[in-house]
């Protein structure tokens, strides 16, 4: 553990201001909750609005040294990076920086396909042209996996001018890839590897986990801080761990997609979450690995259930597997993953992070793993499970795999800022999307701004809203339409 770890310089300055009663003429406006509504009172606590402090405090963020530097510092050093900033937009933000920051370096980068869609947007903020790599598909679940060195390798060679490559891992699932070999590959043609590692910001805190992208060798890495280790909702970090990355340019283009008026919660948040990872986080993940093992055994033994495990390093592109997502395999109930999920929180309040055709995926944070909430999980899913029994069996559709995307005619940037008109949807064969279209299942990207639409793709689309699947992305949720650019 490194030097400072258990100290919170940042939320102690904080608790310090708003403790010393402190004359507020500055922003925001409730001034310390003197004048908030008393509907906000209830809702953030007298506490919550006291120490919702402005950015530009002397003692707090001003001066160098400052309190919340020393707490970025701590960040960096607790996740073993050379410099670590803060993010109040999410995960999304850092995505969006680093773009801007690969645009600084190039205009061409390597994109696994199903990275998160503030990629795509960084792209189009950036006028950056992507070269994709597509991830594995599970033929069986229907759901995307890791990218593999040797598919990465033959992406960097048909984008020979790359400034950069972006891969995904942890997944949504659990599924972690072989970073290692995606860095080797990487920087054997001199690209610097980005990964999203927004689902795996506690690995680095158990070594019965998967090692962390930076341990890996992985260059810039996004944190999505508050899936897993408890920071609040919408913060997040950025870690940059070596030299291929402008330190100054990666400082600019952070400030460049922040609020000037950061909040000192979410902030706040990091800076505690940080100092639970580095001081309690391997015992705190032990409790939860050993609860969610007994939590599988005991789904695995339920008719018509089994799921995600160790066996998904079976998979040709996973290197490693987080047993922090339970992954539920519904296929054997003659249901859907849609529609357990929907019972589960209709008849029993349990919701679900997320739900395909095939699987429902809970997750459990760095210190929720408890017997107690397990056991609220499955009695839960035995609940909805009860319910399908009365319920008439319907015939389960088959999803088609999906078909190549179509070739890219513009840059995403083009696309988006292009002259665009609104087509019936069955007449877009041939045009240009102005617009993404991502189907779930499997959650890859189909269409993307600047691609030719082919009518297989459209086929694909209508035949997984017919199924009961669902599109992600385009302005018409009916889907009766699309934007294209205008001929």
């Amino acid at each position: 553990m490194s030097a400072g770890q258990d100290q919170t310089p940042y939320v102690d300055a904080l608790l310090e201001f708003a403790q010393s009663d402190p004359g507020r003429f500055n922003v925001p406006g409730h001034q310390g909750g003197v004048g908030a509504d008393a509907r906000l009172h209830l809702l953030a606590g007298q506490t919550g609005l006291a120490d919702d402090i402005p950015a530009l405090i002397e003692g707090i963020d001003v001066g160098d040294p400052n309190p919340f530097q020393e707490a970025q510092k701590l960040a960096a050093g607790a996740w073993g990076a050379k410099r670590t900033w803060f993010l109040i937009n999410g995960a999304s933000q850092g995505n969006q920086a680093m773009c801007l920051a690969v645009a600084h370096m190039g205009g061409e980068l390597v994109v696994q396909r199903n990275v998160h869609s503030s990629v795509i947007d960084g792209m189009i903020m950036a006028g950056l042209k992507p070269t994709f790599a597509a991830p594995e598909l599970d033929p069986d679940l229907g759901v995307a996996h890791c990218l593999t060195p040797e598919d990465l390798s033959e992406a960097l060679d048909r984008c020979p001018d790359a400034a950069a490559a972006v891969v995904v891992s942890p997944t949504y699932f659990g599924a972690c890839a072989d970073i290692e070999g995606l860095a080797r590959v990487a920087h054997d043609r001199g690209v610097p590897l980005v990964a999203d590692e927004a689902w795996g910001a506690h690995l680095k805190f158990h070594p019965d986990l998967p090692p962390s992208a930076i341990e890996c060798g992985a260059d810039l890495v996004i944190s999505s801080t508050h899936k897993i280790v408890g920071s609040l909702t919408q913060s997040a970090m950025i870690h940059l761990a070596t030299d291929r990355f402008d330190e100054a340019i990666i400082d600019r283009c952070i400030s460049m997609t922040e609020s000037t008026s950061p909040n000192s919660l979410l902030c706040g948040s990091l800076d505690a979450a940080r100092r639970q990872a580095a001081i309690d986080g391997e015992r705190l993940l032990a409790e939860t690995i050993g609860v969610l093992a007994e939590t599988r055994d005991e789904i695995k033994s339920i008719p018509g259930l089994d799921v995600l495990d160790e066996r998904l390093l079976e998979r040709e592109s996973v290197a490693g597997w987080d047993p922090l997502r339970l992954t539920i395999d519904v296929r054997g109930t003659g249901s859907t993953g849609y529609h357990i999920a929907e019972l589960a929180r209709d008849l029993a309040g349990v919701n679900l992070e997320l739900a395909s055709d095939t699987v429902a995926v809970a997750v459990f944070g760095m210190g929720t793993g408890t017997p107690q909430r397990a056991r609220r999980l499955i009695d839960g899913i035995l609940t909805a499970l009860e319910r399908l029994e009365t319920e008439p069996v319907q015939e389960k559709p088959e999803f088609a795999p999906p078909p190549l995307w179509g070739e890219p005619a513009m840059t995403p940037r083009d696309a988006f800022l292009g002259r665009q008109e609104v087509v019936p949807f069955r007449e877009a064969e041939g045009r240009i999307a102005a617009e993404p279209l991502a189907t779930y299942p499997p959650g890859i990207p189909n269409v993307l701004p600047g691609e030719r639409l082919t009518r297989e793709t459209l086929d694909y689309i209508t035949d997984s809203i017919d199924h009961g699947g669902y599109v992600r992305g385009a302005a018409d949720r009916e889907l009766t339409t699309l934007r294209v650019i205008a001929e």
